[in-house]
């Protein structure tokens, strides 16, 4: 791999909770994007991102669904078992589907372990603060590995109604910061600030021990995610303030397919090469 395209750092390491944390501790900051399959897990993995995020946007950019909700848990699990297959070094947390945790602990409980037993995962995602906590210490309770996630929460797009930047007003920045804290001592490795303000999500992270990872959140928070198919430039219609796309794919898989048309149609390919 060319030196400029290197991960920071160099040396490939195995990334566990353990690791996040030191990272966070040494200011390391940590990178973070989601995967769905065994093919784009493997690249990533191999480039060198430290955490892989099977998230339940796979019922967006995979499934074609206008929220994350329709998702199941049983879908969730064929996407973590894709992407485990293709991750060494990685450390891969699974989001728990809308249905699958909320308002039932033990419920929560055997849908972590479902994902962990059946996938091979490293850990687990739920959205949340205090009315989740029951069932964060009762999955935590079991040895699993919980990633809090606060501010914009997708899985409760109904009861919002909007996409909108949270915490903006005072009480839910103070909801934020006391569920931060309250997730923190529940147990959790980790924390997703999702769309809030800068100098909140900077506050938070540095209120609390464990890593903060941000998504339109800053640069003041010890890591930052953004989903695949986004930052490739595969999706075209999502264009929020936070997003930066890498890569315009999108138009270059449009063109490739188009030149293959065009070959087949003209007969230039197969060639004299490419046949037996």
């Amino acid at each position: 791999m060319d030196d400029k395209f290197s991960p920071v750092g160099s040396q490939v390491k195995k990334i566990t909770t353990h690791v996040l944390k030191a990272m966070k501790q040494a200011g390391e900051k940590i990178s973070m994007l989601t995967a769905y399959d065994f093919s784009m897990a493997q690249i990533i993995d191999q480039a060198g991102i430290d955490i892989i995020l099977v998230g339940d946007s796979a019922s967006n950019v995979m499934a074609g669904h206008e929220t994350t909700l329709p998702i199941t848990l049983d879908q969730m699990i064929y996407h973590a078992s894709s992407v485990i297959r293709g991750v060494k070094n990685s450390l891969v947390v699974v989001d728990l589907p809308f249905g699958s945790y909320q308002g039932n602990s033990k419920e929560a409980l055997t849908s972590a372990i479902r994902i962990m037993k059946e996938s091979g995962a490293h850990s687990v995602k739920l959205e949340g603060g205090r009315e989740i906590k029951e069932s964060v210490e009762r999955i935590i309770s079991a040895g699993i590995p919980v990633m809090g996630h606060l501010g914009l929460t997708p899985q409760s797009i109904y009861k919002f109604g909007t996409y909108a930047v949270r915490a903006k007003e005072e009480e839910e920045r103070e909801k934020l910061k006391e569920d931060a804290k309250l997730l923190e001592e529940a147990g959790c490795f980790a924390i997703v600030l999702e769309k809030i303000p800068a100098h909140l999500a900077k506050e938070v992270s540095e209120s609390v021990e464990i890593p903060v990872i941000g998504i339109g959140a800053g640069g003041g928070v010890d890591g930052q995610v953004l989903v695949l198919h986004d930052m490739l430039g595969i999706t075209q219609e999502f264009s929020p303030r936070f997003l930066r796309r890498y890569n315009n794919l999108h138009e270059q898989i449009t063109m490739s397919v188009q030149a293959y048309i065009n070959d087949v149609k003209t007969q230039d390919f197969p060639n004299s090469k490419e046949q037996y």
